[in-house]
């Protein structure tokens, strides 16, 4: 394994890491006003200006849809090359979307480039790539434990050249971005088949008849506005068959394409808010003075921080080892690699963001330091691509197998 930067990634990362020096910490305050603007006008799902502005400067830097391994829509970087750029764009959590990098848009996009036809691809991908629209990926139900993906209730019925869809899902994210135009819904086709081939994927129009938005949920207080997770009440909704993607009974073949590379850019990217967690707890705890000494003299202080250091570095070796197992050997001999990091990068994202939060006392829990934002986003990671327990229980029946006889 090497992990070393190709000559195309470093190049790739040195040019991003200046833009967001030039343009991305600067102007992370105004992000929380514009923001607050908008709530004090009633107008809180309304797109940002600051984001809406950057976008196109990002374009004219050659940083744009970055996450793609397909060259003829993206950078053409693979997993690998492309981890390093996530970790970056992960230090503020809002970046990603100048860059045309934020889920669910990048996953639905995969999506659309490997099991969409010409058509869907025309009507929904190439806005989606020109970021002239946004999308939502409509899993998840409350009245199920949607952990267990064969758990789903939601059905969608053929009837003649069209499918008829019935369901209430929730935290569909982007749903609450006026900018979202299609859902990328999952719901059973043949309740009778086999357990994994009952469900199928299908491309429903944001504004087709029967889709009610219910309500946007809230994340530790958060609601996560203009982009917003939703709970969106699907009935009788009426979509042509040609909307159906891939094909019916094929939707957990869909959801593994897309879930692979989509938790490598998750990982990624918390390990970036960790990084920038441990340097923003360096910076308070060496500015204030405590029972004669500053933070960071004091021995608990610093044990924190060496640990936090080790974290980091382990959770990223172990991200590059899925990433690169992605690429040489596929997402399916990988699949051990991959559970790992979805288990070990969140937690290791909450630890030390959690020992930063204590370290700005009072200041670590409010909105004068991100941090408080953070941990709300890195806890609901541990269950946003599957719980810690699913994807610890793959583990042991991988490690078991090596052990059997």
């Amino acid at each position: 394994m090497d992990f070393s930067y190709s000559p195309r990634t470093q190049q790739l990362r040195e040019r991003l890491m200046a833009f967001m020096d030039e343009h991305l910490y600067p102007n992370e305050a105004r992000y929380w006003q514009e923001l607050e603007a908008n709530t004090q006008a009633g107008r809180r799902w309304t797109p940002l200006p600051v984001i809406e502005e950057l976008k196109p400067k990002a374009r004219a830097a050659g940083l744009w849809n970055l996450f793609l391994p397909e060259s003829e829509y993206g950078a053409g970087l693979s997993n690998q090359e492309y981890a390093p750029l996530a970790e970056i764009m992960g230090r503020v959590l809002w970046s990603s979307e100048v860059f045309n990098c934020s889920a669910p848009d990048t996953g639905n996009m995969e999506v659309l480039v490997r099991y969409g036809t010409p058509e869907q691809k025309k009507q929904w991908l190439e806005p989606l790539l020109a970021g002239e629209i946004r999308s939502g990926f409509a899993m998840t139900e409350p009245a199920v434990a949607s952990s267990d993906a064969t758990n789903i209730e939601a059905r969608i019925v053929r009837d003649g050249d069209a499918y008829v869809i019935n369901g209430r899902k929730w935290w569909t994210s982007g749903g609450g971005d006026p900018r979202c135009k299609v859902f990328i819904f999952m719901g059973k086709t043949d309740p009778e088949a086999a357990r994994h081939q009952q469900q199928s994927m299908i491309l429903v129009p944001r504004d087709a008849p029967g889709v009610t938005v219910v309500r946007a949920l809230n994340v530790f207080g958060y609601d996560d506005a203009p982009h917003g997770h939703m709970e969106i009440d699907f009935q009788d909704v009426r979509v042509p068959a040609t909307n159906m993607l891939l094909g019916e009974g094929r939707g957990f073949e869909i959801a593994q394409g897309r879930l692979g590379p989509g938790r490598i850019h998750h990982c990624m990217r918390l390990i970036g808010l960790a990084e920038r967690g441990l340097e923003l707890m360096c910076k308070r705890a060496s500015a204030r003075v405590a029972f004669g000494k500053t933070v960071a003299q004091q021995t608990v202080t610093q044990e924190r921080i060496a640990e936090a250091r080790c974290m980091i570095e382990q959770a990223r070796l172990l991200t590059l080892k899925a990433a690169w197992m992605m690429d040489t050997v596929g997402n399916k001999a990988a699949k051990g690699e991959i559970a790992m990091i979805k288990v070990v990068a969140p937690s290791m994202a909450c630890k030390v963001l959690d020992w930063a939060i204590q370290a700005h006392g009072g200041a670590g829990v409010c909105n004068d330091f991100p941090l408080a934002f953070y941990y709300a986003q890195a806890r609901t990671l541990r269950f946003a691509d599957g719980p810690d327990e699913v994807h610890r229980n793959s583990i042991a029946k991988i490690e078991l197998g090596r052990h059997a006889r």
